[in-house]
C-alpha cells in the first residue's frame, strides 16, 4: 500500500491558485496617492517683503532688541531712524514705533510704555575738582557755570549754579566740548554723556537730580502685528510667550 502522506508545504511558499503578493506593495501605492494629493495642494503664498521703521532718540542703545528682532522676524527688515527729542512726536507719524524720551506731546493719541529711567550726570573738564569724588550733590555745584544747550532734555534743574556769559550753544555735543575747556559744566542723562564722551572730560552722577524716563511709543491707530512683536521683545517676552 502506497504511502498517501503529503509532504508539508514550506513556510512562505504560496498556495496553488493564489498569486503571490509582494511585501509592502499596498503601502507603496497608498504613499504614491498621498504624495499626489500633497503635490496638488496649493502652496501658501510667500509673505510680502516689508520694513519695520523704528525711531531712536540719541543715547538709546536698542542693540539687544534689534538682535532679537532679526532672530524672530528674519523676513521683516528693521530700519533705524534717528530722532531729535524736540521733534520726536512729529517724526513718530512716519514710523511704526519709536524709543522716545518722556514727556512726549499729545500722549492721548499714542500708546506709551515706560522702559527705564536715566540718572543725570555732571560733565566737567578732566582736571576739574568736581571729579575728585564718585558722586555729586547740588551743594557741590554752587556758582558753577551751567551750560544748557538748545537741545536740552532735562528742563529746569533748580541748581545753585550760575548762568554763562556767552550765547547758548545749539547741541549737547557742543556743550560738552565747551565744558572741556573748563568754563563750565553740563548736566545730561548718562547715555548722552557716554554718547558724546571725550578724553578731556568725565562725568559723575548727580544725586537727587531729575531722572529722564525713556519709553517705547507708537500711534494708537497704527497698531500692527509687527508693533506687537516689537513691544513684546522690549518687554522681555520670548517667541513662545503668550500676550
Amino acid at each position: 500500500m502506497k504511502n498517501d502522506r503529503r509532504r508539508p508545504a514550506r513556510a512562505g511558499r504560496p498556495r496553488p491558485g493564489k498569486p503571490a503578493q509582494k511585501k509592502g506593495a499596498q503601502g507603496k501605492g497608498a504613499q504614491k496617492k498621498a504624495s499626489a494629493r500633497r503635490f496638488d495642494e496649493p502652496k501658501p503664498a510667500p509673505e510680502e517683503p516689508r520694513t519695520f521703521r523704528l525711531g531712536v532718540i540719541p543715547g538709546a542703545t536698542p542693540g539687544k532688541w534689534i538682535d532679537a528682532w532679526k532672530q524672530r522676524m528674519p523676513h521683516v527688515e528693521i530700519e533705524l531712524v534717528r530722532l531729535s527729542v524736540a521733534e520726536q512726536r512729529e517724526q513718530l507719524e512716519e514710523l511704526d514705533a519709536a524709543i522716545v524720551r518722556l514727556p512726549i506731546e499729545h500722549a492721548d493719541d499714542l500708546h506709551v510704555i515706560p522702559l527705564y529711567e536715566e540718572v543725570p550726570v555732571v560733565v566737567a573738564a578732566i582736571d576739574s575738582f568736581l571729579l575728585a569724588t564718585d558722586r555729586l550733590t547740588a551743594d557741590d555745584l554752587v556758582e558753577q557755570v551751567l551750560i544748557t544747550p538748545a537741545d536740552d532734555v532735562l528742563g529746569p534743574l533748580d541748581l545753585p549754579t550760575a548762568a554763562p556769559s556767552f550765547p547758548q550753544v545749539a547741541t549737547t555735543e557742543e556743550a560738552i566740548a565747551t565744558a572741556a575747556s573748563g568754563v563750565g559744566i553740563v548736566v545730561v542723562p548718562m547715555s548722552l554723556a557716554r554718547l558724546h564722551h571725550r578724553r578731556d572730560v568725565d562725568y559723575r552722577p548727580l544725586l537727587a537730580g531729575p531722572v529722564s524716563p525713556v519709553a517705547v511709543a507708537w500711534r494708537r491707530d497704527a497698531t500692527t502685528p509687527d508693533v506687537d512683536t516689537f513691544v513684546g521683545i522690549v518687554r522681555g517676552r520670548t517667541a513662545n510667550s503668550s500676550r
